[in-house]
């Protein structure tokens, strides 16, 4: 019976350190590997390999344990340093027993300490992202504001990747506690340190976090008023200016420069990663507002992406009701989903769309009705205000002099008289829209273009100042013997 309970895979619940045992020495070889990685790059002076180096530690990230951030800072830094010293007073000390053993096992394979900066570094990182997963947020903000008064010390650019990491879990571990206001003054600091530096990953970063800070307290104007001013450059990291474009496309909404605000929005959302579904969400739903905002329709397919049916229902149904122009299933639909449209911001924008279902609902009625009155006016819009009568008539005279419907206003007699409608394909209505059409193609192409770099003249030889001399020398005794021909010629 023994040896059948030995054989099987799952792990019995009455021997956890068995358990522990079976996965840290995997886990804490890959680190290990990652930390020689880490080491050849800091030699080499070579980035790609930081960036590796972050890219394997957030497949590992699911399988930290205390006891494998113990045996790995005891292998990374040299025992009873500072560093070390602090950083494994942030681990939880649950699991004592485990760490002696892992710590035992791994004490032997421990090599000469080398005081790298870019390990230290990476141990920060390391306990910061195990500490914000185990919701230990208190922990993770004195490990973040460690990890930040280190880095202002360093400037080295293989530092860069995992101080840009440190960045964002160094805002995301005040932001979970709601004390993201006390750092806006250190990333203003952090952003000048990395202009002065060069260091254009890190300023893309921060710009991010602080453009998030801002947005997250509503200060619109103070965000807007830095992106202006930041100093702007080719993008080196595809996630960052994602965010950037979906920041970029609020403060646009917000200003009501809704053509701009589409335009970012939808590229942020075609240019995020598959994965990153909760941000390809957000995304479409700021985007279905404004497209909303702008008088137009989205299509049903924008509704029915994979793995966003659910989410994007409440703006599907917002949707249907601006499409038919109902004013009152457009309020029971904003009462209905109101926490929804409070928790993603954008019921200040709802609000904005009245205006727009009222304008849809009284296009649908001077299409139907040759000669309306407008108390039937107001009935059929369902205006809930005092005075229906006077509103509808403010209302039907606006969108007479926005072009919104083609009618005339009979003051006197209370009646609004619609004009016959006349051949579209007349006006200039179908060449502005295949103006939008190809203009939008023409971009896309231009970004794909834009978009394959190669260096400049790589499949040609660079030719030496000796190849180069004999080269200028044949072409001018070349031209000399053709202009001797011509005088002959002549």
């Amino acid at each position: 019976m023994t040896q059948d309970v030995e054989m099987k895979e799952v792990p019995a619940p009455s021997i956890p350190s068995n358990s522990a045992s079976s996965t840290s020495p995997s886990t804490l070889h890959n680190l290990k590997e990652i930390a020689s990685l880490l080491e050849t790059a800091a030699y080499t002076r070579e980035v790609r390999r930081i960036v590796r180096a972050v890219r394997l530690t957030m497949v590992l990230r699911r399988k930290l344990k205390v006891s494998v951030l113990s045996a790995f800072l005891n292998f990374a830094l040299s025992p009873g340093s500072e560093v070390h010293s602090r950083l494994s007073s942030y681990l939880p000390k649950d699991d004592e027993h485990d760490m002696d053993v892992d710590t035992a096992t791994s004490a032997t394979q421990v090599s000469s300490k080398h005081a790298l900066p870019e390990l230290e570094i990476y141990s920060y990182l390391l306990v910061l992202i195990f500490l914000i997963d185990q919701k230990k947020y208190n922990e993770a903000k004195a490990c973040a504001s460690a990890s930040i008064a280190r880095i202002k010390n360093l400037n080295r650019r293989t530092i860069d990747v995992l101080a840009s990491r440190l960045y964002f879990y160094y805002s995301l571990s005040y932001e979970l506690t709601g004390d993201l206001a006390e750092i806006r003054g250190n990333l203003l600091n952090l952003h000048r340190i990395a202009t002065l530096r060069h260091d254009e990953l890190g300023q893309e970063t921060l710009l991010n976090l602080l453009l998030r800070n801002y947005l997250h307290y509503n200060l619109y104007d103070q965000a807007e008023k830095l992106r202006s001013k930041a100093p702007r450059f080719e993008a080196h990291s595809n996630q960052q200016f994602c965010r950037y474009l979906f920041y970029l496309g609020k403060i646009r909404t917000i200003q009501l420069e809704y053509t701009d605000a589409k335009e970012s929005l939808l590229q942020a959302a075609r240019k995020a990663p598959i994965a990153a579904l909760g941000f390809r969400i957000q995304c479409n739903k700021w985007a279905i507002i404004v497209r909303l905002l702008l008088g137009e329709i989205p299509e049903r397919t924008v509704f029915m992406q994979k793995g966003m049916e659910k989410a994007l229902r409440p703006y599907f149904e917002l949707t249907n009701a601006v499409r038919i122009g109902d004013l009152e299933l457009f309020r029971n639909i904003a009462e209905k989903f109101a926490n929804i449209f409070n928790s993603d911001r954008t019921h200040n924008l709802i609000v904005r769309l009245r205006h727009n279902v009222i304008r849809t609902g009284l296009r649908n009625i001077s299409i139907s009705y040759s000669r309306i009155s407008l108390v039937d006016v107001a009935k059929k819009l369902r205006l809930d205000s005092p005075n229906p009568v006077a509103d509808a008539e403010s209302i039907v005279a606006k969108a007479i002099r926005d072009g919104a419907i083609d009618a005339t206003l009979d003051h006197t007699n209370g009646w609004m008289v619609s004009k016959e409608t006349g051949d579209i394909y007349s006006t200039n209505e179908p060449q502005a829209a295949f103006d939008t059409r190809i203009a939008f193609c023409l971009n896309l192409h231009n970004d794909a273009v834009r978009a394959l770099r190669f260096p400049p003249n790589s499949h040609k030889e660079k030719e030496s100042a000796e190849k180069r001399r004999e080269r200028q020398q044949q072409e001018q005794e070349l031209a000399k013997h053709i202009a001797e021909e011509d005088d002959d010629e002549f």
